[in-house]
């Protein structure tokens, strides 16, 4: 079975799974604790999909701009706008 190329797991993460972090958060009253516990679900999807382990010491912002995903926190304010 071949590997999933990165691009197409991407693609799921926004399409799937950021979707259904957010589900609901227009009405939420977010506190921090909530926000962070989001990134860090977030991250831990990011990581899994890039096959990177904390131990790889790769920062979470040359992830993201590898990967080209935006912060949880920005997309919650667009859902919160809306």
């Amino acid at each position: 079975m071949a590997p999933v190329p990165v691009g197409l797991k991407e693609r799921v993460y926004r399409m799937l799974v950021r979707p259904t972090l957010l589900d609901g958060a227009d009405c939420w009253p977010i506190k921090k604790t909530q926000t962070q516990r989001l990134m860090v679900a977030k991250m831990r999807m990011i990581r899994w999909m890039c096959d990177f382990t904390r131990l790889d010491r790769i920062k979470n912002e040359v992830i993201r701009e590898r990967i080209g995903v935006a912060s949880i926190e920005d997309k919650m304010r667009e859902t919160k706008l809306r």
